[in-house]
Order: C-alpha cells, then structure tokens, then sequence
C-alpha cells in the first residue's frame, strides 16, 4: 500500500460491516457513529505515521475497548441480541499485531498483548503470541514468568518446569525468574497436601489410597468398567456360559504395594527438595548475594500452610549465615524466622514475638549495618501493626519497639 491516507482508508473499511450492525438495530446512532468513525481515523493515521510510539498502539487499544464495553452495555438495557464481541476482539487483536510488529523490542506492548488474549480466554492466540515474545525477548525474566505461570495456572506442571528451566539458563543475572520457580513449586505443593488432606479427590480420601483403588477397574479408553461382585450376578438358565481364559493364570501384582505406597509417601518432592534444589542452584548464579537470598526467604516465608517449610526457610537462612553473617538481610531474617507460620490470633504468636525480639536484641549488638537493620524492622513492625486484630498488648511492645528503632535511625542521620 502506499501513503498514510490510503493504508487508514483499508482499516477503516474492514471496520463498515459492524457499523452497519449498529446503524441497523440502533445500538448507536448516526451521528455517533460518525463519531466513532472519525476518532478511529485519527488514531489510524496516528499509529500508522512515522515515528509513532508504543504508547500510540496501547492507546488506540484503550479507546477500542471501551467502545466495546458501552456497545456490551447498550445492548443489555435495550435488550439487544445478536449483537457479538468477535468483530472487536479481531480489531484489537490485529492492532497488538501491527504493534509488535512495528515495535518487536517493547516488552510491555508484548506483555499488554498477552494480558488481553489472557483476559478473552484466546488459549491458542496467548500460546502463539508468547513463543514469539519469548524468541525476540529470550532474557526476559517476566516473559518466562508469565509463560511458567500460566502452564501452572492450568495444572501443566510438567511444561511449567520446562518454561522455567530453560528461562533460568538465560536469567543468570536477575533473581526475580529464580524465585518465580521456586513460588511456583511451593504453590504445587500447596495442592498436593490439599489432596492428601482429602481437598482434591474425595474428602477424608489420601490420593495414594484412592489411585490403589482403582487397581481392581478395568480401564479401556475413556470407559472405566469396574468388577462387579458374584452376588450381582444372577444367570438365566439358557444363559451361555463363557470359560474364563485368564481363569488359570496367576493374580496379578497390585501396582501400589506397601513398598510403593511408603515411597511416595516419604517421596523428597513432598518435603520441599525442588525448591531448595532450586535456591542451591541459585548461589552458583552471579546474582547470588545476601538481598537475593531475602527475596527467597520473604517468598518462602508466605508459605505458612506448606508442612515442610521450616525445613526450607531453615536451609535458606543457614546458607544465610555461611556466606553474609554479618549483612542486615541475614540478621533480619534471623529475627523474624520465629513468627513465620504462626497466626496472630493464636497462643503461640506472643511466645513466637518474644523470641523474635531477643533476636532482635542479640543480632543488633553485633550488627555492622545498624541503619540498614533498623530500617528493616521498622517495615517488618509497621506491617503487623496494621493488622486491626492486633493484641492491645502485643501492639504496645511492638510500637515501642518501632519508635526506639526509628529515634536510632534518626539519630545516626542528624
């Protein structure tokens, strides 16, 4: 195509059909669609003319969409059926696509283009639209995030491991990708101990004894045939009976023994070996300093629910102490590791906060960076008094605590 002009006259004439839709059962009428018509030149000849900027595309986007969402609502309070969202969703669709194709190295423009396929259930679309993201952008630690997350999202553990393997072999540099994984495994085994409590296949079942029930079903395609009982069986006299060929053969063994039953069940997966794996890993990466090791432990600690993870906040901070003993995030995750797990509104938080504020003490007396300690304790404090279900009492300590902290900070600023 040739001028400016000329390629909006041809996006321009694509849209016709719908506004003759909205012409012909008054969803708009003549002079706003004349209107909609001229708003939607300008912004073709905007996004369509040199030295256009992403921000062009994502408004022109903007602008579609609301469009969309008041004909959605017309239609509503005039009771108009018939009336679809494809022809919308086709226009934005093609916008992204002329914008990442005119400006292939801005990552929120490709990020902005997965939301919306995300938010429209596209699958197809979001799957193509993130393999060429992640080709043009492969270092991208949130591009792969989001391709992990979604694989998770949808139960596919097994692509979401490969998504964050292979982005970890390209993110040597940022941690933000290598405490996704990590988030993401820790959320894996949230939903397998609600199974072994009986949340995912029948309540008060443990899954290992639900899959070793199965072992007497005869499974062909998608039709599960199970054995009936010879109390059922009730037989005709002109029946003809059948010789069983399997009848002399010996009894099949049971594919969940108690060998196999007690494997899994002590399996190193279910005790958190995947994530830590994953923060070893980790130290071997040039990011790896005492901050990083924070953002896994801050990540972990979320994870209050999951059985073993004071078995992985304990491996995170002992990793801690070994190379940074004397950083401000080591001894803040120290002081804070006896509160993690624990609900305030239970016995055991004044006893968990009093061991915290000892930590506080001890870490602080021998603490190089005071400032940057202090600093850290006064957000950690400030969360918790936010809680409105806070103890009077407990809110007393902590408020103390927080003012004597901040008049230190003060102090070594005057």
């Amino acid at each position: 195509m040739g001028s400016v002009a000329e390629k909006a006259r041809f996006y321009l004439e694509r849209a016709a059909p719908q506004l003759r839709e909205f012409e012909e059962k008054e969803i708009f009428n003549k002079d706003e669609i004349r209107s909609l018509v001229t708003k939607r030149s300008d912004f073709e000849h905007l996004v369509l003319s040199p030295g256009t900027k992403p921000s062009d595309f994502l408004s022109y986007v903007q602008w579609e969409r609301s469009m969309d969402r008041l004909r959605a609502k017309r239609c509503k309070r005039l009771k108009i059926r018939g009336s679809n969202p494809r022809p919308s969703e086709a226009r934005v669709f093609g916008i992204f696509e002329r914008a990442v194709l005119k400006h292939p190295g801005c990552i929120p423009l490709w990020i902005a283009y997965l939301d919306f396929a995300a938010e429209i259930k596209a699958t197809k679309r979001w799957h193509r639209v993130i393999t060429k993201a992640i080709r043009m952008h492969p270092r991208s630690a949130v591009l792969w995030t989001m391709a992990g997350r979604n694989a998770a999202v949808h139960g596919d553990m097994e692509r979401a491991r490969a998504y964050f393997l292979r982005g970890c072999r390209f993110c040597t540099g940022e941690v933000s990708l290598w405490v996704e994984y990590a988030s993401c495994e820790m959320e894996w085994l949230v939903r397998i101990e609600a199974k072994m409590g009986g949340k995912g296949v029948r309540r008060g079942v443990n899954p290992i004894e639900a899959i070793k029930a199965t072992e007497g079903t005869e499974i062909e395609g998608d039709h599960i045939a199970l054995d009936d009982s010879d109390e059922d069986d009730e037989l005709d006299g002109d029946e003809l009976i059948l010789p069983d060929p399997d009848a002399g053969e010996k009894k099949k063994k049971p594919v969940f023994d108690a060998e196999a039953t007690r494997r899994l069940e002590q399996s190193p997966a279910l005790s958190g070996a995947i994530p830590m794996a994953i923060f070893d890993i980790a130290k071997k990466q040039p990011f790896y300093a005492a901050a990083a090791c924070e953002a896994f432990f801050d990540m972990f600690a979320t994870f209050g629910h999951v059985s073993c993870q004071s078995k992985i906040t304990q491996h995170v901070l002992s990793a801690m102490e070994e190379s940074f003993p004397k950083s401000a995030c080591t001894a803040s995750c120290f002081i804070r590791q006896p509160l993690i797990g624990v609900d305030i509104n239970t016995p055991e938080f004044p006893k968990a906060l009093r061991e915290s504020l000892a930590r506080l003490r001890k870490a602080y007396a021998e603490q190089t960076e005071e400032k940057a300690l202090a600093g850290k304790i006064v957000d950690w404090a400030s969360k918790i008094l936010e809680i409105e279900s806070l103890d009077p009492a407990i809110r007393t300590v902590l408020e103390a605590t927080k003012k004597g902290l901040e008049g230190e900070l003060a102090q070594q600023k005057a």
